[in-house]
Parts: C-alpha cells; sequence; structure tokens
C-alpha cells in the first residue's frame, strides 16, 4: 500500500511532539508553519506527568532530553499572608518514591531537540515560512495551500495552531463552550541562590494565584495568575511585585528572561474532526494553568491518536476516514469534557478562601484523599 500523507499545520510544542510521534506509523509527515523560530524565544514552561514522562521517554527525542527535565518531588500550598509569612495549607511529598509528583520543561529547550530529531527523519518534512491559505477537497484527500501556489494532498490534517487560529474559525464555526477568566497569565524566570529546589509551591491569594515552578538548583519558573487589570501595570511594578512573593523562599533574586503574559480563557469544542481535518492540543481544550494539566492533556490525547491510527494502518485502512477520526473523538471527549468542567468548577470554588482554606487542610490530614489526587494528576481520567 502507498504510503499515506499527514499534514501537520502548527510548529509550535504540540505540532512537533505530534509529528514525532506519528512519524513512527510509517506515514509521510509536513509540518507548515509560519516561523518555527518564534516559539524558542519564549520564557514558557511546562509540567508533565510521570505517566507522560514515560510515554516522551519512548519517543527517544534525544539523549540530552534528561538533562533538560528537572524534577519536583514535593508540592506544597499556601494561603494568604498570616502577620508576615504565608500559611501552608497542603503538602504531597514523594520524595522517598520512585514516582514524582511532576517534571518541569523549559519550552524553548524541548523545542530545539525536537527540531533537531525532526531533521534526522526522513519521513518529515519542515514547510516554514509557510502560510496555510486553503484547505479543500481533493477526490477523497484533502488538498492543503500555502503562499506561492504551493499544494499537496494529504490523508489527513491535523490543525495545531492553538485556538484562536483563523483556520479553526474558517472551518470549525461549531458550537463551543468558552469564557474569558479576565485574567492574565504573568510569566519569567528567576535566578536565585542555590538551593535544594524540588518543591512546587503554589500561593493562593486574593484574585491572584502565585506559582513557583522550579526548573534547576538555581532557576524558577513563576506563573502568576492575576485580574487584567494588575498585567497594565509596568514591568518595575510587577518585578517588584514579584520579588516581594519569592524572597519567601528564594534567595538573591534576579530576573533571567522578560516578563511575558497571556489572556486566560476556558475552552471546550464540541467538534474534534471535519472531513479528514483533526484539531489538536489548545484547538481543543484549554484550561486554567494552577493545575498545571494543560499539555498533559494533549499528550495523553496524542497516546490515544497514536494508538489508534496504528492500529489502521495495520489493518490497511485509510487514516483520514471518519469512522477513525470519530473513535478518536468518542474516546477523548467525555474525559476531556470532565477532567475540562472538573477543573474549572475547581478554580471558581477556590475563589472563596474560607472554602478552599478548609477543603485543603481536610485533605492535607487524608492520605488516601492525596494518592487519588495525585493518581489524577498523573494519569488523567481514565475510563
Amino acid at each position: 500500500m502507498k504510503k499515506q500523507k499527514i499534514c501537520i499545520i502548527g510548529g509550535s510544542l504540540t505540532g512537533l511532539v505530534t509529528a514525532i510521534s506519528l512519524s513512527r506509523l510509517g506515514c509521510d509527515i509536513d509540518i507548515i508553519t509560519d516561523n518555527i523560530g518564534k516559539n524558542l524565544k519564549s520564557n514558557r514552561t511546562i509540567a508533565v506527568s510521570q505517566d507522560n514522562l514515560d510515554f516522551l521517554n519512548k519517543l527517544n527525542i534525544s539523549k540530552n532530553l534528561k538533562k533538560e527535565i528537572w524534577s519536583c518531588s514535593r508540592m506544597k500550598l499556601y494561603a494568604g499572608r498570616n502577620k508576615e509569612k504565608f500559611s501552608e495549607v497542603f503538602e504531597l511529598d514523594n520524595e522517598d518514591k520512585e514516582r514524582k509528583i511532576l517534571y518541569m520543561l523549559e519550552n524553548s529547550k524541548i523545542m530545539k531537540l525536537m527540531i533537531k530529531k525532526i531533521k534526522k527523519i526522513k519521513s518529515i518534512s519542515i514547510k516554514n515560512n509557510k502560510k496555510v491559505l486553503s484547505i479543500s477537497n481533493s477526490g477523497l484527500l484533502k488538498r492543503v495551500e500555502f503562499n506561492n501556489n504551493y499544494n499537496f494532498k494529504y490523508h489527513l490534517v491535523i490543525i495545531c495552531t492553538g485556538q484562536n487560529s483563523n483556520l479553526i474559525k474558517d472551518y470549525f464555526n461549531y458550537k463551543t463552550i468558552k469564557s474569558s477568566y479576565k485574567e492574565s497569565a504573568i510569566t519569567t524566570i528567576l535566578k536565585h541562590k542555590h538551593l535544594k529546589n524540588n518543591t512546587v509551591r503554589q500561593i493562593f491569594l486574593k484574585n491572584e494565584i502565585f506559582a513557583l515552578l522550579p526548573i534547576s538548583n538555581t532557576k524558577t519558573s513563576i506563573v502568576w495568575s492575576v485580574k487584567n487589570s494588575i498585567k497594565n501595570k509596568n514591568n518595575f511594578l510587577l518585578k517588584e511585585k514579584i520579588k516581594f512573593y519569592a524572597e519567601n523562599f528564594l534567595k538573591n533574586i534576579n530576573f533571567s528572561t522578560k516578563i511575558e503574559n497571556k489572556d486566560l480563557n476556558f475552552l471546550i469544542r464540541n467538534k474534534y474532526y471535519l472531513d479528514r481535518i483533526l484539531l489538536f492540543g489548545d484547538a481543543l481544550h484549554v484550561i486554567h494553568p494552577f493545575v498545571g494539566q494543560g499539555f498533559n492533556m494533549t499528550l495523553r490525547d496524542l497516546y490515544s491518536l497514536n494508538r489508534i491510527l496504528n492500529q489502521k494502518i495495520n489493518l490497511g485502512l485509510d487514516i483520514g476516514s471518519s469512522d477513525i477520526l470519530d473513535e478518536f473523538s468518542s474516546e477523548t471527549k467525555s474525559r476531556n469534557f470532565i477532567f475540562s468542567v472538573g477543573t474549572d468548577v475547581l478554580k471558581t470554588s477556590f475563589s472563596n478562601e474560607k472554602f478552599r482554606n478548609d477543603i485543603l487542610k481536610i485533605l492535607n490530614k487524608n492520605n488516601f484523599a492525596k494518592n487519588i489526587f495525585f493518581s489524577i494528576a498523573d494519569k488523567g481520567l481514565r475510563f
């Protein structure tokens, strides 16, 4: 049977890891992106669960991948200030366990490793500086046309361009559950005095969530969720506030990267696919970052997609058929919906300070509840 062709639109981390994973199917894959280098300049960091790290390791992305991953074995949650200190209300400790709580990756470093990997895979071609103009039918296949009158035919098109892509608006104008948190995530990376930096910390403040995410013994990623009115303050004031919070745990602080901010939204898409076109990653679901599960949801979807397509290719079936894409949608949509809505309900509930603190203190005394919490964070929902 002639090799089937897959088009992945978008050169983000999601697009790259999807290409590497699906390259094992024996298909020819094109990655079409307008600027693959733009994401290499971001200070974004990603939290990956143990289960998803195991999946990434099986992709053999790079021998250096292990060096770029920082393990975190403890998690501590804090309430607002009690006199001059934050009050600890919850702790999860996996220090002596094989499966750590989470692993931190710097987006730009992992992308660089993935690009190097892709350049060595003969079945993957990166078409950089290209803008997709249209996707149309060509017999049984899909024709993707981009600038300079180039066009190619594919069995399956996967859109990994995020939630605001014009392509999605053009082809997937379906009902979605979408809302704005009216918040922004302010991010940066701090350098600081050397310490045993293996504890993830999250501080719940009034209308703010301040997270310290270790990425080495001398560097910590900051993700600070704030109301949109705060993000418009000048960088000097934002830096002073970040240092004010971080100095409770870190010493000799300097800013390693510039401050970035991103609007925070909630999104669940009703339709996952349409006639050989599949949405993926943030195009399907976007949740609040306070649980650190956005990219983990994408990796769980990718594991399912890889497994389903592998089964169908071995049977000689067309991987872009509606039956196959419907199988993927049916397997993932319900669990993504429940996980996303659950996260949103938790975020809303935690806005009530007394309720949040009382619940966390109760959970902190219950090891059985902690084990359930860790299992869901590690493997997601399984049904």
